[in-house]
């Protein structure tokens, strides 16, 4: 069901979480056509009003306070906050951005894709890299990947430290390879190294029902920063340098080069210049024109519950973990 009867009315639009992503999704309402920001909520007050007076708008001390004043909202806290506030702002009928990943658990992620779609409402993850792909034109075609090499690593950095560098890096990866290859996960085996109270290096194979194996390696303890995937398929190879933005294609697919200056959709940013911008807006859209979410939420569910059995099986590091 469409927000707006008046295709025309602007769309109030909020942010929860004061931090980094918080600003890159305050910067992106602000500069989207019929869109108004109204306010920054955090719990650190000090913090969101900060945020608040770069973008001249209001400061709210707290999810709850920001929720009567906005018609679409942004979680962009803690993912250990994702699945209380979700479930909050949906029961208060807003249409939800929650940053990636959907929730910390199970339990709350599927209480967030109940109630949106009980409410009706528009639940978008920032799984945003998928946007990429598809721009590329990778998700084009019939013929299955044989094998997928993702390798996603950073410096240490204490930001996303509540959480796993899986549920922070590789859940990205996780959903890429789930769009790759829509079969069940049979099999998954990973390590995981740590210099926080949380896995910071974790490597895993999994195998698909189809015989596809990926291979999936993230870090927050590197030396550097890399940003790759490698496709294998039966006619060739496609590789992607997310950093430089090389691609190389031995296939015989045609892809779009990255940074390339058009959108896949008119009027949207272009998803492999500015992939959350594309994302955001594309939320807007959906919230608009009355669309299913374009990251569906059983998706993210998905993604989320890989991810949470990579590190299941992580932590059981002589067995492998069937995947249920």
């Amino acid at each position: 069901m469409s927000l707006l009867s008046d295709v025309n009315r602007e769309i109030k639009a909020g942010v929860i979480g004061a931090g980094a992503f918080g600003r890159l999704h305050a910067q992106k309402y602000a500069s989207l056509p019929g869109v108004k920001l109204i306010g920054i909520a955090d719990a650190d007050v000090a913090r969101a009003q900060t945020l608040a007076n770069d973008f001249m708008v209001t400061a709210y001390p707290g999810w709850r306070s920001i929720l009567p004043h906005v018609e679409v909202v942004t979680i962009a806290t803690p993912a250990r906050f994702h699945g209380e506030i979700g479930v909050g702002a949906l029961n208060a009928g807003k249409h939800v951005f929650v940053e990636k990943p959907l929730a910390a658990n199970l339990r709350e992620a599927d209480a967030l894709v109940r109630l949106a779609e009980q409410r009706n409402l528009v639940l978008h993850t920032g799984h945003q890299e998928r946007f990429v792909m598809k721009h590329l034109g990778l998700f084009d075609g019939d013929v299955k990947p044989l094998k997928i090499e993702c390798h996603r690593a950073s410096p240490f950095s204490p930001r996303n430290t509540d959480v796993s560098v899986v549920l922070d890096l590789m859940i990205h990866d996780i959903d890429l390879v789930h769009q790759l290859n829509p079969a069940e996960v049979i099999d998954i085996r990973a390590n995981e190294r740590f210099v926080s109270a949380r896995s910071d290096e974790v490597s895993a194979t999994v195998t698909f029902a189809d015989g596809m194996v990926a291979e999936l390696f993230s870090s927050r303890m590197a030396e550097g920063r890399k940003r790759f995937m490698r496709v294998i398929f039966p006619d060739g190879e496609i590789y992607i340098d997310f950093l430089t933005r090389e691609i190389q294609n031995s296939t015989p697919r045609k892809l779009k080069a990255l940074g390339s200056a058009s959108a896949a959709l008119s009027g949207l940013p272009c998803p492999s210049t500015d992939p959350l911008g594309h994302g955001v807006a594309q939320f807007v859209r959906s919230v608009r024109q009355g669309l299913p979410a374009s990251i569906a939420p059983r998706e993210a569910r998905r993604a989320l519950s890989t991810a949470l059995s990579i590190l299941d099986a992580a932590r059981l590091p002589q067995k492998r973990l069937a995947h249920a």
